[in-house]
């Protein structure tokens, strides 16, 4: 099976379709229309934006697929499931939806599309001879072709107020007595897109590095700016001296016809060096008010393990945890053997910790290209 060109359709069954590359302009503004119009419970979420395939592709070289269903009728779509080829000679071969975000599974009209749209993944996965099929869903789709879930983690996120003195008063005292830690402290924070991304990669670069984690490309971050200039922006928090501190990247997802509009923060980063003047503290402050300014009526801080140091942290912000539910058909192999906590990875990772920055950039973005 080739790659093929865009906008290349093959039937795979009366009205499911695949789709070998991104979606064309076209059906960018099809999917798009039904993003923003599909009812609750169909399973949309801000990361299912079609640019994502692109950017995926671009950057971290995945082969994008993209899975429909058509109303027999009138031919509109009624389903919808975004999916990444990850390749690594190291790893395997993983058909996920999606690599880097959190929750962009089926999304779809009623039980039957979504029925289709997973039977279709779940051949796709042997035609592509994937060890595994991810669908990374918010809520569970019962279908007997996912018969292993994963579900350790949880979705943070809470409702913003109305405006920055409501949001003062929802937090608790420790968190405000930090912000004011953080504004005594000579610190500020500036904003930007492609300007702020040199500091903001300084920052997570060195943090990934700190955590023993394997970077994503600087690539990524360029091109999630590039694509989605209308709504992504950084957030730079610096010292005195213009030196960065902390650094955030932000979504602002518009509303749809379920959902009031979003904002997402997909990586955020702290140096430990600035802990003590709570960078990290007014980082987030700066972040949850950049929301409100934007319309946003809820604030997504991503996934964590319930009960982890990340959990705690997004807690005292109001953070309210909804259960996350990773779906699974293994053909071989196991799904969690890629992932950065395996214990097996302990040693690698402390020696990682080890490393000079320019050595965990270097070598970083080959090895987490190929962990989905």
């Amino acid at each position: 099976m080739s790659n093929g060109v865009s906008g290349m359709i093959v039937a795979a069954s009366p009205h499911t379709h695949l789709i070998h590359a991104e979606p064309d302009e076209a059906l960018f503004s099809e999917l798009s229309a039904f993003l923003r119009t599909a009812p609750a419970g169909s399973g949309v979420t801000p990361e299912h934006d079609p640019r994502w395939l692109s950017i995926l592709h671009e950057s971290m070289g995945h082969q994008p697929l993209t899975l429909l269903t058509r109303d027999p009728f009138d031919d509109q779509i009624t389903g919808y499931l975004p999916l990444a080829m990850v390749r690594s000679r190291l790893f395997g071969r993983f058909l996920v939806s999606l690599p880097y975000l959190n929750h962009a599974g089926v999304v779809a009209a009623n039980q039957a599309c979504a029925d289709a749209l997973i039977d279709r993944a779940a051949t796709l996965a042997t035609e592509l001879d994937a060890d595994y099929l991810e669908l990374r869903h918010v809520h569970p789709h019962t279908h007997t072709r996912l018969p292993q879930v994963r579900d350790d983690k949880c979705r943070m996120t809470r409702v913003l107020p109305k405006n920055a003195e409501e949001l003062w008063v929802s937090i608790d005292t420790k968190v405000r007595n930090q912000v004011r830690k953080f504004q005594k402290a000579n610190l500020s924070c500036r904003w930007g897109a492609l300007d702020q991304l040199d500091d903001f990669y300084a920052v997570f670069s060195q943090n990934m590095r700190d955590l023993g984690t394997p970077v994503y490309p600087r690539s990524l971050f360029e091109s999630i700016l590039r694509r989605m200039s209308d709504v992504a922006e950084i957030a730079v928090i610096s010292d005195e001296n213009k030196r960065p501190a902390a650094a955030a990247l932000l979504i602002h997802a518009p509303s749809r016809a379920a959902h009031g509009a979003t904002t997402l923060v997909p990586s955020a980063s702290c140096l430990r060096s600035y802990n003590d003047r709570c960078a990290n503290m007014g980082l987030y402050h700066h972040l949850l008010l950049r929301a409100i300014d934007r319309g946003s009526t809820t604030f997504d801080f991503g996934r964590s393990s319930k009960d982890s140091g990340t959990w705690r942290f997004k807690k005292q912000w109001g953070a309210e945890p909804q259960q996350v539910t990773w779906q699974y058909l293994r053909r071989r192999g196991d799904p969690l053997a890629a992932r950065p906590d395996n214990p097996k990875y302990a040693r690698r990772i402390a020696l990682w910790r080890k490393l000079p920055v320019w050595a965990t950039n270097l070598l970083g973005p080959a090895i987490v290209r190929g962990i989905p």
